[in-house]
């Protein structure tokens, strides 16, 4: 039986390349290759503006998934494979990724480097700080709430109702202690007294901002518009009024050039941006994706968490905004974890079950006609295989994609890299050349009202039959559509295990409603965040964090990360 090796150890075991010899294989000329040591480096956002703006856009690939589930369904890992496949097949493919945050990597969910035979690397750098971005994101967003504290505790010229502060600082940690505070406390040099809390990094409007602005003047003007509190008028006082826009952007010009590292087979990658996909818009920068899309002729990419979030938000959102036409999507999913949907315990998932695994397949068909005929968009299921996977297993999940006009393609990528992904590469290559993306549509108006947009979401995407709106909701959005910010796009707050705001009910509920309960607008990103549920911006580490398998040698090797 052969050794068994874990992720950290395969990427530790890998000969990587110098990360020019990579930019030079993508095409990325040397004046904008910034080295952050050997295998790891960005890439100079003018390179875009001023060498790429009439260089045809690439096919645009989007992977996404189930609900995730214990289980595991290896949306990345897909991902990564799946683009080196394209490359084995003879296509100049680049892979644009989000950046893993610190809080997940210490807490539950792990890291977002992929894994097995289909990893970004260096994967230690990748998960643990990187390139810095995440903490120049994290000082701009405390810098802007200590300069709105600062103004308060200096006369207050702008009137700011100190009850009605909406700007958080934040932390890049999973920690529930810094969800509810008071501060300012002390004497009269010490600020002002007040309820506050933390954010994670990645809730952070200013990750949102970052992901979708285009180059550094749209983002100072995006920074501009973040609404930081209400004065005694309940008129918005804005990140401009403070004039902190200039210096924020100072201390993100950096971080807004797209990270540049390496599949384990040398595909070229952005690594950039992170917002989570269940409390923010779930996708990598624009200006990655954009990048990667004028020097490759296929850009594959993904979308956090399942399809019901991430790839809602990819094309209602992102896709919107930035003027992106996807040409196909991936729809990742495991037996198992369709088993699990269909109620089998975890313990129990290597047994071949067919009631359970046809119980549970209704979640994927769900997505599968989400992006079929909700998003008409061209698409192909990936069974991330398993060894425990059964031939009967397989065919009936085969069978039921079928009926729906989707193939299915199992994807080896996890064990055999590159190799094991092109049965999978070989499908999208068909959808791509069949698809002009003439068929692609979000799924909602813009023009149509706040209430209508969650509306359409919930029951078009999720399966609802309606929605309620707490009366401290249905205020809040009358307030927005008095402000003028009735015409942006919803960017839904929900859990991800679940089509449902009950992350319980699992597999395609029917009969439910789904509850909004808060509501906040992220004027400089150009969205309306919708919270359901009993969804939170600040996660809690769990009962045993996976920080507490981390450890380093004498000579500095990481072991315990994956």
């Amino acid at each position: 039986m052969a050794e068994f090796k874990t992720d950290i150890q395969i990427a530790q075991e890998a000969e990587m390349k110098v990360i020019n010899t990579i930019a030079d294989k993508a095409g990325i000329p040397d004046k904008y290759v910034e080295n952050y040591g050997k295998y790891k480096a960005k890439v100079d956002y003018r390179y875009l503006q001023n060498e790429l703006k009439d260089e045809k856009d690439a096919n645009l690939i989007l992977v996404t998934a189930i609900n995730p589930t214990p289980a595991g369904e290896g949306k990345t890992t897909t991902t990564i494979g799946l683009g080196d496949a394209l490359n084995r097949l003879g296509k100049k493919t680049m892979i644009a990724l989000r950046e893993p945050s610190l809080g997940p990597v210490f807490g539950v969910k792990g890291g977002a480097a992929g894994g097995g035979y289909a990893q970004v690397v260096p994967m230690e750098d990748i998960n643990l700080h990187f390139t810095g971005d995440f903490h120049a994101i994290g000082a701009a967003n405390n810098l802007l709430a200590a300069m709105l504290d600062n103004h308060i505790h200096q006369g207050n010229a702008l009137d700011i109702d100190t009850k009605r502060v909406v700007w958080r600082r934040v932390v890049d940690m999973n920690d529930r202690q810094l969800r509810n505070i008071v501060d300012g406390l002390g004497g009269h040099g010490d600020g002002v007294t007040r309820q506050d809390g933390f954010d994670i990094t990645v809730a952070s409007e200013i990750m949102a901002i970052f992901c979708l602005s285009s180059d550094i003047i749209d983002l100072k003007n995006r920074l501009s518009k973040i609404i930081v509190a209400y004065n005694r008028k309940n008129e918005p006082v804005t990140c401009g009024q403070l004039n902190a826009q200039g210096a924020m952007a100072a201390l993100l010009k950096d971080a807004l050039k797209p990270n540049l590292v390496q599949t384990l087979e040398g595909t070229p990658t952005f690594v950039h941006g992170g917002p989570f996909a269940n409390i923010a818009h779930g996708c990598n920068s624009v200006i990655a994706t954009k990048m990667a899309s004028k020097i490759a002729d296929y850009v594959v990419t993904e979308a956090g968490f399942g399809a019901d979030l991430g790839a809602e938000k990819f094309l209602d959102i992102k896709c919107r905004l930035a003027g992106l036409k996807p040409k196909a999507v991936v729809i990742v999913a495991t037996v198992r974890a369709l088993k699990y949907n269909g109620g089998v315990a975890k313990a129990d998932l290597n047994n071949e079950n067919l009631e359970a695994l046809e119980k549970g397949l209704p979640n994927l068909l769900k997505h599968v006609e989400n992006v079929t005929k909700v998003f008409g968009l061209p698409a192909v299921v990936a069974i991330n295989a398993f060894p425990t996977d059964t031939a009967a297993e397989l065919a009936l999940v085969e069978k039921k994609c079928n009926e729906l006009g989707v193939n299915v393609a199992l994807s080896e990528v996890w064990a055999k890299g590159g190799e094991g992904g092109e049965k999978l590469a070989t499908e999208v290559l068909k959808l791509v050349e069949n698809s002009t993306a003439d068929g692609y549509s979000c799924a909602y108006d813009l023009d149509l009202p706040i209430k209508e947009k969650i509306e359409t979401i919930c029951k078009r995407i999720y399966g609802a039959d309606g929605v309620d709106f707490t009366p401290n909701a249905s205020k809040i959005i009358a307030d927005f559509e008095k402000l003028g910010f009735g015409s942006m796009p919803i960017c839904m707050a929900k859990n991800q295990y679940s089509l449902t705001d009950d992350q319980t009910k699992l597999g395609r509920p029917t009969g439910f409603r789904i509850t909004i309960r808060d509501l906040t607008v992220s004027a400089g990103a150009g969205f309306i965040v919708a919270l359901t549920g009993t969804i939170m911006k600040m996660p809690g580490l769990p009962k045993v964090p996976a920080a507490e398998k981390i450890d380093v040698d004498v000579d500095g090797k990481i072991s315990g990360l994956f």
